[in-house]
């Protein structure tokens, strides 16, 4: 109900029941039972708008005229005094989140600045993962200057002991965006997140490998994988050549020259900028089985999928789960040396390289730039052929890199 057009006093401001309550100059309160806002209502072109001015608790009517006034002022000049107020906030802000950014805003800067060094650009590794699934819900919206050790051990303490590895690289990364926003003279200071580390407490990490197949099981499970299928042909591919799961994967018959595959750095592991393509020398096992894929090939990848490109990781597992074999694609990596050291098949330098490791420090690998291929082709070859049953289990020995 709209009541006469009389001036409102501090009184009656507390003393107004429920209702809508006019001042004058469009100025006009509203209450309910347990609240009150000022309105004020103009015309602009024909067209009726209101204007919120605050609510009676952080508004007085003082304040509420002379805010009143303030867009009136706005009005005469022909301008819309909401479309005004929204750009002034709009500009408060920009200056604010330049000042003073959001955590998620910052993180996203910071991941900006970094994913150029980062696989995929930062997607393929999820660096952003963690913080998006567990501190962006919670303090993302918060700004920097204003968290506390607090805010963020009580983001993470759900996962802390549940989830530690998630855990660690959310914090890790929070870390990362506190030093960053610091070393660019934002108020953030990266001892916080330290004290966030510090109030969540310990937490024993136990190592959890990756299931692998016995290396003296290897043989049979490569038999019971005989088939035309891709997911088998993968399995077996893995095998034979101990490559990680998504290069395996992913293999393109134009990556392979003769009896050799170049598998390109991009899907190699390891930071962009710090990998390069690796050979791998494929052994007569692996060249036996290219042709039975080329025989059917119908796509530049070996292994091909119609709706990804090329197979996924799961079509591997559902072949493995099926068998009830309990190791891993990866794991065929930890088979293959573990053989090799049973059997001082070769040299720590020749079995590290064959898997694609670093070996030495970076001052050696300046000096020792052989990627070693062709003792890694006699081991390959060694390999295969305990793989596939050509030979019983006496291998080839190395010391220097020859053949003994």
């Amino acid at each position: 109900m709209v009541r006469a057009r009389n001036k409102l006093s501090a009184i009656a401001v507390k003393r107004a029941g429920p209702g809508k309550h006019e001042d004058g100059g469009g100025l006009r309160l509203e209450k309910s039972h347990t609240a009150g806002k000022w309105i004020w209502r103009y015309s602009l072109a024909g067209r009726r708008r209101e204007m919120g001015l605050g609510s009676i608790d952080d508004v007085s009517l003082a304040e509420a005229r002379k805010a009143r006034d303030k867009w009136a002022a706005v009005l005469a000049e022909g301008r819309d005094p909401i479309s005004v107020r929204q750009e002034e906030v709009s500009s408060q802000v920009a200056v604010l989140n330049k000042d003073d950014p959001t955590f998620e805003q910052y993180t996203m800067t910071v991941f900006e600045a970094r994913k150029a060094h980062l696989r995929g650009d930062g997607e393929r590794g999820r660096w952003l993962s963690p913080l998006k699934h567990h501190l962006f819900p919670k303090i993302g919206k918060r700004r920097l200057s204003s968290l506390h050790q607090r805010d963020i051990a009580d983001a993470l303490r759900p996962i802390w002991r549940k989830k530690p590895a998630t855990a660690e690289k959310a914090i890790r990364r929070c870390h990362i965006v506190f030093r960053h926003a610091k070393l660019t003279g934002l108020y953030a200071d990266p001892f916080v997140v330290e004290a966030a580390r510090h109030m969540l407490g310990e937490v024993r990490q136990e190592t959890s490998h990756i299931a692998s197949t016995p290396w003296q099981r290897i043989p049979d499970l490569y038999t019971a994988l005989e088939g035309v299928v891709a997911s088998r042909q993968c399995l077996r591919w893995l095998i034979l050549t101990a490559v990680r799961g998504e290069p395996g994967r992913g293999a393109r018959f134009s990556e392979i020259d003769g009896n050799v595959w170049t598998v390109p750095a991009n899907r190699m592991k390891g930071l962009e900028g710090k990998v390069e393509d690796f050979r791998v020398p494929l052994s007569r096992a692996a060249l036996a089985l290219l042709d039975d894929i080329r025989a059917q090939a119908s796509s530049e990848y070996l292994f091909p999928s119609n709706r990804t490109g090329f197979i996924s990781e799961n079509a591997l597992l559902k072949i493995l789960n099926t068998m009830g074999e309990k190791g891993r694609p990866h794991g065929f990596r930890s088979s293959f040396r573990s053989w090799v050291q049973d059997n001082e098949a070769a040299t720590f330098e020749v079995a590290e390289m064959a898997l694609a490791h670093k070996v030495g420090t970076r001052v050696e690998r300046t000096y020792a730039r052989s990627d070693l291929l062709e003792p890694r082709r006699r081991l390959m070859n060694a390999w295969g052929d305990f793989v596939t049953g050509v030979t019983s289990e006496k291998v080839l020995r190395f010391s220097d890199g020859k053949q003994r």
